[in-house]
């Protein structure tokens, strides 16, 4: 199985890391119930489909973890990095034109920044503890935001593409993954609570607000483009699956449906349509478009290898 060697053990000692320090919060919100989808097809084509753009996304396709790109419709494939270390969390610079991700290939987990065709790849960040989960900031400040724990906790820091800019944003938030909001206002991230990993909104003033509220894990938020909505992945119904939810915390929906695992959404650049890996169609992942309602599924990749964490370039 294949699967297996694409691993979730970074992501789990994070987990373990922010479930470690955790402290407790005030009482749990209420959410508001869950709208389904009709289930999709079990089986889905490689169709090409009217979705233009890119995706940028991770594949152990040659033995080990690279970036690639790809056309929306499948086609165009490209090898973005070629390097025997573990490349990972590739995130598209506002004008499309650089992408941030990390990686293990001096050692431990860095921040490391490359032009869109994959030339001119540098390290950004240097520090024993690891450095995780890059997003680019809207506007102002330190242009690239990532996780860190190198102060001990789990936290937020910036830095700025040049890599001489190292700034603390935030200080024992224990959030993960995290995504600005449009205009640069407000992070979502998943944050560790009472033990639980729930998806929050933090504000530039320290604090926090719930969105959800699950004993299952919510994880990896990303913002629609007109920062009305929050697609994310939870395990709440059992296995993985594709959510969204409004920037309020109402109208908490499950896009995907299925007895598979879905997982790591990204929106299209006209907040139309909604990415994703699935291991629907076999023992791998693949990425697959639907539609941002969760109709329409189709299937980018088929491979017997992994690709997962798909980032939508942006327009021009």
């Amino acid at each position: 199985m294949r699967k297996a060697i694409f691993p979730l053990g970074l992501f789990g000692s994070l987990v373990w890391a922010c479930s470690a320090a955790a402290q407790p919060t005030s009482p749990p919100h209420p959410v508001t119930p869950i709208a389904t989808v009709q289930p999709t097809s079990p089986q889905h084509p490689v169709t090409p489909i009217a979705a233009a753009g890119r995706l940028a996304f991770v594949s152990d396709r040659d033995g080990n973890n690279e970036i690639y790109l790809i056309n929306a419709d499948g086609t165009g494939r490209l090898r973005l990095t070629d390097n025997p270390a573990d490349d990972r969390g590739p995130a598209w610079s506002i004008d499309g034109e650089r992408i941030a991700l990390y990686s293990n290939r001096d050692g431990n987990y860095e921040i490391y920044l490359m032009g869109a065709d994959g030339t001119g790849i540098v390290r950004l960040t240097d520090n024993p503890a690891d450095d995780l989960n890059p997003t680019w900031t809207p506007i102002g400040g330190p242009h690239i935001t990532f996780v860190s724990t190198r102060d001990g906790g789990v936290d937020l820091y910036g830095v700025s593409p040049d890599g001489r800019d190292v700034e603390k944003l935030t200080d024992g938030a224990l959030a993960i993954l995290p995504s600005w909001a449009p205009d640069g206002g407000v992070i979502a991230a998943a944050v560790n609570s009472d033990g639980n990993i729930d998806i929050f909104v933090l504000n530039t003033d320290g604090t926090k607000v719930r969105l959800t509220d699950s004993p299952a894990i919510d994880i990896a938020p990303v913002w629609s483009p007109d920062g009305t909505r929050i697609a994310f992945t939870s395990q709440r119904d059992g296995n993985n699956e594709i959510y969204v939810i409004m920037a309020d915390g109402s109208g908490l929906t499950n896009l995907t449906n299925s007895m598979a695992s879905d997982i790591d959404a990204a929106w299209s650049p006209d907040g139309l349509r909604i990415a994703f890996a699935s291991d629907r169609d076999g023992e791998t992942y693949d990425l697959y478009v639907m539609n941002a309602d969760g109709t329409d599924v189709v299937r980018v990749t088929d491979d017997q290898a992994n690709s997962v964490f798909p980032a939508w370039m942006p327009d021009g």
